[in-house]
């Protein structure tokens, strides 16, 4: 006899996948929680485990699917938001670091903060950034984008990196001034 936690695709695929669904959702849940201690990360990951599975179902990449496979796959999801997360920061810094002299306000970035400067540039300039720095394209492949040479987009992206460093400096001098002004 299966086991209740295992379903098996070819019977009844919809009402399978829920039976399983109320069955691992506690586990799978619980188990990307404790790794990531977010709830609202963890709801997303499980969703997204939720999803590969009625995805492979349909697709008939899988016989059946259990707790373990479950979990597996919340395994992988992990561990590809993590290094997801770890290109976006370093691209975000970056951004942020790609110059000689050293920044006197040597502090970490947020992600937040790196947002914000970029909403405040031309579209120009924070596409370029985007592409080069968040979505990690070569200059070549950013330049095809953008319909310009390699050369224009170098000099592009030197004048968008200055345009981006001038308005976090001007942001940071606007908090600093702002909260030395409240005290």
């Amino acid at each position: 006899m299966p086991d209740a936690a295992t379903l098996h695709p070819p019977g009844n695929g919809a009402e399978g996948l829920l039976a399983i669904y109320d069955r691992a959702l506690p586990q799978v849940f619980g188990y990307v929680v404790r790794r990531c201690g977010i709830n609202a990360l963890a709801e997303d990951i499980t969703a997204d485990v939720f999803m590969a599975a009625a995805t492979a179902l349909n697709a008939g990449t899988v016989d059946e699917v259990g707790v373990g496979w479950l979990i597996g796959t919340a395994r992988h999801k992990l561990i590809d938001h993590w290094r997801r997360n770890e290109r976006h920061q370093k691209a975000l810094t970056l951004i942020v670091t790609d110059h000689v002299e050293p920044d006197p306000n040597d502090e970490p970035i947020s992600t937040t903060h790196t947002h914000e400067v970029l909403e405040q540039l031309t579209a120009e300039h924070r596409g370029a950034l985007t592409l080069r720095y968040i979505d990690g394209l070569a200059v070549t492949d950013v330049a095809a984008i953008l319909g310009r040479t390699v050369h224009a987009t170098e000099s592009l992206l030197q004048r968008a990196k200055a345009a981006f460093r001038h308005v976090s400096a001007e942001q940071r001098r606007t908090t600093t001034d702002g909260k030395g002004g409240e005290q």
